[in-house]
């Protein structure tokens, strides 16, 4: 018995040495410990020899397993070490070129999300609160509640998107304005309020200055001693604000919004030098926002007693004075998914806007 051991142990050491490779040792493993390999058969003879054996035997067989064993690893050892010399000897790296400069430096924030971060800083800064609601409305919060009547244009579906009318005659929308915003905000908290809504909206419309979805935001203040004049100080420090100038020259034209009496266009004053538009110089108008007095109605419809609370509203299309500060041409090509557009106009990841050093610096 011993000399079958012996032989056996020597035919597996001599395979071992043999094995050029690691797939071969691996062979030669299963050969020898897989479940049915040599010596794994031997240790199933084990119940078959007389009682006084078996202790010789099984020592025998581990022996042979744990020889084995260390061969197989010291050889895989060797050709692990071999095989990484072979490629370090044909593997080349060239430790002159640059490392990448990684998503922190090539990353860019989108215009449209930068000059949301700027508006939300400046607002903050005066006490606004930010709210938010669904981009699916019902009727009654996107029209009903903001006295926007039955025959409006607005309603038409040439000019809203509307999806398909339910059991009970009603239809769901995608809202045409973040002014829904307002009401579900009303009808949730009692005054005083004063909170801007950003958020994406839409409507029927494509050309070099309007997509069918873009971006607005709204501002709301309810109190029981808000005026006019409060709403002229709001837009003027958010314009000098939002375009880094000391002083804005605005032009309010009387208007008509439904939600709102009165109601106001507001234009600001520019000079156009070459390509360039300059905010603050000039005498050329441009306008930038509609506001207004909230409609008693609205008030009404969320609960408020107008004759106790009055405020004001204004919206302002986020995409387009993003065009106007930044100088951007064509609307469209901000949801276009050009990176080349994206890496010219986008903003540095880490470029936070703040009121301290600079909204846009």
């Amino acid at each position: 018995m011993t000399s079958n051991f012996e032989q056996l142990e020597s035919e597996l050491q001599a395979a071992i040495a043999a094995a050029g490779d690691l797939v071969s040792l691996e062979d030669v493993r299963v050969t020898a410990l897989g479940k049915k390999g040599r010596i794994s058969e031997l240790m199933k003879g084990l119940g078959e020899l007389p009682p006084e054996e078996r202790k010789s035997f099984g020592q025998a067989v581990n022996g042979l397993k744990e020889r084995v064993g260390a061969a197989l690893n010291e050889r895989k050892d060797a050709l692990h070490k071999a095989e990484m010399t072979a490629r370090l000897g044909s593997e080349q790296s060239d430790i002159t070129l640059p490392p990448r400069p990684g998503p922190l430096a090539e990353g860019r924030i989108h215009p449209v999300s930068q000059v949301m971060d700027e508006i939300t800083e400046i607002f903050a800064d005066m006490g606004f609160a930010i709210a938010e609601g669904p981009d699916i409305e019902t009727d009654y919060h996107n029209f009903t509640a903001l006295n926007i009547p039955d025959e409006h244009p607005a309603r038409q579906e040439h000019d809203t998107f509307y999806f398909n009318e339910k059991e009970d005659g009603s239809r769901a929308v995608l809202r045409t304005h973040t002014s829904p915003v307002q009401i579900r905000t009303m009808l949730g908290s009692k005054p005083p309020l004063r909170i801007i809504a950003p958020g994406r909206v839409y409507r029927c419309d494509s050309d070099q200055t309007h997509t069918p979805m873009f971006h607005q935001v709204e501002g709301l203040v309810i109190d029981e001693v808000t005026h006019m004049g409060h709403l002229k100080w709001v837009l003027e420090s958010f314009a000098k604000a939002f375009f880094e100038v000391d002083e804005v020259k605005m032009r309010f034209r009387a208007s008509h919004f439904p939600f709102t009496e009165p109601s106001m266009e507001v234009d600001i004053g520019y000079a156009k030098v070459g390509d360039e538009i300059r905010i603050g110089e000039g005498d050329q108008w441009l306008e930038i926002l509609g506001c207004g007095m909230v409609h008693p109605n609205v008030l009404r419809h969320v609960g408020y007693d107008p004759d106790k609370v009055q405020g004001f509203a204004f919206g302002v299309g986020i995409d387009r004075i993003a065009m106007l500060k930044y100088g951007m041409p064509d609307l469209r090509a901000f949801f276009g998914a050009d990176l080349r557009w994206l890496k010219h106009y986008g903003f540095g990841v880490l470029d936070v806007p703040t009121l301290a050093r600079g909204i846009s610096s």
